[in-house]
């Protein structure tokens, strides 16, 4: 039996797209318009990422195929307002093509949430949301707003609240903080030269599973090894385990705090030795949703010194002893730090509390048992007690150091600033 011949019909004629028009056209910068080209940094698929019908394509346009969508007027959107510059840029941490959020050159953010429907839209920003800016509806649909004031320099969290539900800004990147992935928005700093991504030789970040017995469960870390790392199979390398804050996980300190990229630049400018850094989720399985629930540093400190600490040291070149480890930590990872490092002191020589608290001379019983002592906050988290605590211990014969961040609060610019000021002395 013949099999049977298989024909495709013809194609009808193709007709013809008037030139400037693309796909879901919409104005330069909206959607694939422009002859189905994205321009750069322009354009690419809507805020919704869903296509209703009488709206155009990927960029959002209200009037369907082939019609046009005027471009969104700022000027009409954000009227002029006294003492604030209007030299907005996007946010650095924006998704590609995405105009907002903006920052300006004072340090105002500046927010635009396509929400044609909803009642009532604001921006929670800090962690968890503290503070906040009601957004207002304005004459496309579109709900706008400007921060009251300039915000501190730095990564700063921030969610979306439509009508009551909470929400992530689809103009920007996601980051894990409060508990939940939470938008984020950077206000360029003065000095961010420290932690931005250089034209330096780079070492790598790699995450690590490993089993834990006294949670049940495995668990992940991420391990920074710098550049010299894999050009050299002998070398051994000191360990400084960084802990994360409340709310936050394994991602935060190469993530929001550019852990690995302070510490590139830092190598490649000769001011310290290299040195391995790991990040682990600092929670165990007794955390309850809302809060810290039963947990205590010390269920943290299984995980950490029975369990990491030997993978480690059997997975990567370390240095296996005391006097090569140092623990630091911002935050609730301070309070870690601290719990940690006194029940410990056979595990770490190098001490580090970054908005995390103080020790007392009282606390450590023998001087030998800690080489360096490090602690520091920013100047809106009341300094003093860091300064007192500083000069205590260095009475009682201890080598301590105080760091405060000049005009920042409890956010990741004060840490990645302390996280510099330790590293430079550490395992020296």
């Amino acid at each position: 039996m013949k099999a049977p011949k298989w024909e495709i019909p013809a194609r009808p004629p193709r007709r013809p797209r008037p030139q400037g028009q693309g796909f879901g056209q919409g104005a330069p910068g909206q959607g694939f318009g422009q002859g189905g080209q994205r321009p750069q940094g322009q354009g690419g698929p809507g805020q919704q990422g869903q296509r209703r019908r009488g709206q155009g394509g990927p960029g959002g346009g209200p009037g369907g195929f082939g019609q046009q969508r005027a471009p969104f007027d700022a000027g009409r959107a954000f009227p002029e307002q006294p003492g604030i510059k209007e030299d907005f840029v996007p946010s650095e941490l924006n998704q590609p093509g995405q105009q907002y959020p903006q920052v300006n050159s004072q340090g105002y953010a500046r927010f635009r949430i396509e929400a044609p429907d909803a009642q009532a839209v604001t921006v929670g920003l800090g962690l968890g949301g503290q503070g906040g800016t009601q957004l207002k509806k304005t004459y496309d649909g579109s709900w706008v707003g400007t921060t009251a004031g300039p915000m501190d320099e730095g990564f700063h969290y921030y969610h979306i609240t439509v009508d009551g539900g909470t929400f992530n800004d689809p103009g920007t990147g996601n980051y894990y903080g409060s508990t939940r992935w939470e938008s984020g928005i950077e206000i360029p700093a003065k000095d961010k030269d420290f932690y931005a991504m250089k034209n330096v030789p780079h070492g790598k970040v790699q995450q690590v599973l490993f089993w834990s017995e006294s949670t049940n469960q495995c668990r992940r870390a991420f391990v920074y090894t710098p550049p010299t790392y894999d050009k050299d199979a002998e070398t051994k390398y000191p360990v400084l385990y960084l802990q994360h804050g409340w709310g936050e996980d394994e991602t935060a300190w190469m993530t929001q705090g550019h852990a690995n990229l302070i510490m590139d630049n830092l190598i490649a400018e000769g001011k310290i030795k290299p040195f391995i850094v790991v990040c682990t989720y600092g929670m165990t399985n007794n955390i309850q949703f809302g809060g810290l629930g039963g947990f205590t540093a010390q269920d943290f400190e299984k995980v950490l010194c029975d369990e990491l600490v030997p993978y480690v040291d059997a997975n990567f070149r370390t240095i296996a002893k005391k006097e090569s480890r140092a623990m630091a930590g911002l935050s609730m990872g301070g309070m870690e730090t601290h719990t940690i490092t006194l029940r410990r002191p056979e595990m770490f020589n190098y001490y580090g509390l970054l908005s995390g608290g103080v020790y007392t001379p009282e606390e450590i019983t023998d001087k030998k048992q800690v080489k360096y002592i490090f602690l520091s906050c920013g100047s809106k988290e009341g300094p003093d007690r860091i300064k007192s605590a500083v000069d205590a211990l260095k009475a009682a014969g201890f080598n301590a150091e105080g760091h405060v961040s000049e005009g920042t609060a409890h956010e990741f610019l004060t840490w990645r600033r302390a996280l510099r000021q330790m590293a430079l002395s550490l395992f020296k």
